[in-house]
């Protein structure tokens, strides 16, 4: 027995109870005909010239239905008199290649045979320009070459800064369709800078392209879209904060302000861009942004197959496994770093041989003098948090919350042979 199993095998375990979590759960209803009938009747697709070349952004963020709604706007443009394609609009991910860029969206089922037009990547980029602040404004060669551009991105708070456009369009158009060179300037002098660096790069491209129109998602805490709005390119900047702001009063959450203990199934570049939402855990890899709750120790338990073996966001946890750090890629990964100029996120928490390890290692480390009292959750990751486990002992506190439901008795965590859970 080696010295870690001697620390860690007299700890105990708490037994977990499944509970229901309840977020306000607005949608979007048939996407086809709403998203259909908002491009009719916003005019902007009437703009479009027979053959025009129409590019379109395909990011790499886990929205849940953007291959539908890509399908949907190849349609529109084509019966507009539009020839689209599709780019991805991604910055540094895929390993910053063209090659890795498709294969993010072929995981997302984003893929030529199911939109309708072809896909065409490249790093390569075109400078339009320098923004009000200094910086270089780059666009995607094919997305430079095309006769317009329609641009579609989910709106969410960041998990890196704070300001009045996030994550969302303005981002979009800055960071993704600027690709890696676009990325890098734009994280030039870190995420302290952001607030102000998003807008003013994207204004430039927003004032020399024609981008027709803009597509914005809105998703509910359950990972549905919860409703779309079409905007015109002018609109984009004063629209989007408004947009922020729904999507707040939308986004999940853990309804526990105070942990010792929340073990993660799994992160990934398919659930966010830091591999989980930093806002719900309260963890930040950059000190811009803040909120969430307070928890003393977080272990993640994998890394998503979809991730590629990007492990962005590792380094912002405390413990891992050696399943999850065997998936570790450092050409996958650290691009990342490399671009946004934040190496916390990539760094490596303590590994683990197996699931119980750790979690009894989190169970350990969390300060609690009586350790068959830590307060633990577990969730499979920061998307899904409609149902989540809890320790025992939250059971009186979840019973009186108006938005958590218990539903059912408590159990013993099932671990393999191998120390991993079933």
């Amino acid at each position: 027995m080696s010295a870690i199993d001697q620390l860690l095998d007299p700890i105990p375990v708490p037994r977990m109870v499944k509970v229901r979590q309840a977020f306000d759960r607005p949608r979007a209803g048939n996407l086809e005909e709403e998203l259909s009938r908002q491009l009719k009747e916003s005019g902007y697709l009437a703009k479009i010239r027979p053959g025009w070349k129409v590019a379109v952004t395909a990011g790499s963020r886990g929205i849940t239905d953007i291959a539908l709604m890509l399908k949907i706007l190849v349609k529109e443009i084509r019966a507009a008199g539009g020839d689209p394609f599709l780019f991805p609009a991604m910055g540094s991910h895929g390993g910053a290649t063209a090659e890795g860029q498709i294969h993010i969206l072929q995981g997302m089922g984003v893929t030529e045979e199911f939109v309708g037009a072809p896909i065409r990547a490249t790093m390569e980029t075109v400078q339009l320009g320098t923004s009000a602040n200094g910086r270089p404004v780059y666009l995607d060669k094919y997305a430079n070459e095309a006769d317009a551009i329609v641009v579609i991105n989910r709106v969410k708070p960041h998990v890196a800064f704070r300001g009045p456009c996030e994550s969302g369009l303005m981002k979009m158009i800055t960071i993704g369709m600027g690709k890696q060179k676009g990325a890098d300037f734009a994280h030039m002098l870190g995420f302290g800078e952001m607030a102000e660096t998003v807008p003013a790069i994207a204004r430039v491209t927003i004032e020399k392209k024609n981008i027709l129109c803009a597509v914005a998602i809105l998703e509910n805490a359950y990972h549905e879209t919860a409703r779309l709005e079409v905007m015109g390119k002018e609109m984009i900047e004063t629209r989007e904060p408004e947009l922020l702001k729904e999507a707040w009063s939308l986004y999940p959450r853990i309804f526990f302000d105070e942990l010792d203990v929340l073990i993660l199934d799994e992160i990934g570049k398919d659930i966010s861009g830091t591999g989980f939402d930093t806002n719900i855990v309260g963890r930040y890899h950059t000190p811009y942004a803040s909120g969430g709750p307070k928890i003393t120790r977080v272990g993640v338990l994998d890394v998503t197959d979809k991730s590629n073996g990007n492990a962005n966001g590792l380094g912002i946890l405390d413990l891992t496994t050696k399943r999850a750090f065997d998936k570790f890629d450092f050409e996958q990964t650290y691009p990342n770093a490399l671009t946004s100029t934040v190496p916390m996120s990539v760094k490596l928490p303590m590994v683990l041989k197996n699931d119980r390890q750790a979690i009894q290692a989190a169970i350990k480390m969390s300060n609690v003098m009586d350790r068959t009292a830590v307060r633990m959750v577990r969730i499979k990751n920061t998307v899904q948090l409609g149902e989540i486990e809890i320790s025992e002992n939250l059971v009186p506190y979840a019973s009186k919350h108006p938005n958590l439901t218990v539903t059912g008795e408590p159990y013993e965590l099932s671990f393999n042979s191998e120390g991993n859970l079933f």
